[in-house]
């Protein structure tokens, strides 16, 4: 059994900030990027992905000319917050596809969902045929977004190097 590393050194960071930016990077380009050879630089990506820090590999795409016009974030508050509540929520809203993101959250409201939509007909659809349907919502509240001020998915990393959290017994063990 391979030892995996529990400390990311300055290589691995950068090494995670270059696929951060371009998941497609040909192995010979990280490694250039990085200052490694090929070899150790794609046996180094193989052991971060055993590691479990790749959560997918993506393209994003641009919603504008997809037709996708109307960002809307929607604060959900359900009668009852049971975990049969919660789980039988989780599991419709799954299910939709215009549904981006969506939020176990503290506060006024349970759930906090992004959603995206070309219009407001499609968007008073999904809530009166689709939100409100689903058992148990108390209250729903939307707020359009009427700018994008700033998005991103990279995550921020730290320069010098990190020691990794112990896995939790649930998810995945270090070798």
């Amino acid at each position: 059994m391979t030892t995996l590393p529990k400390h990311l050194d300055r290589t691995d960071i950068a090494i995670l900030a270059e696929l951060q930016k371009d998941s497609r990077i040909t192995n010979a380009e990280l490694a250039r990027a990085v200052h490694l050879s090929p070899t150790p630089c794609f046996n180094r990506v193989r052991a971060l992905e055993k590691l479990g820090l790749f959560k997918e590999r993506v393209t994003l795409l641009n919603p504008e000319p997809l037709g996708l016009h109307i960002n809307v974030f929607i604060q959900v508050r359900l009668e009852k917050q049971g975990e049969e509540a919660l789980m039988n929520f989780e599991h419709a809203i799954a299910e939709r596809p215009e549904v981006m993101e969506c939020y176990l959250m503290t506060g006024d409201a349970d759930y906090l969902l992004r959603v995206v939509m070309p219009d407001m007909k499609t968007l008073e659809r999904f809530i009166v045929e689709h939100l409100t349907k689903i058992p148990g919502i108390s209250n729903i509240r939307s707020s359009f977004a009427l700018k994008q001020v700033r998005y991103k998915t990279a995550l921020p990393l730290p320069t010098a190097g990190l020691t990794l959290a112990e896995p939790d017994n649930d998810t995945q063990e270090w070798a």
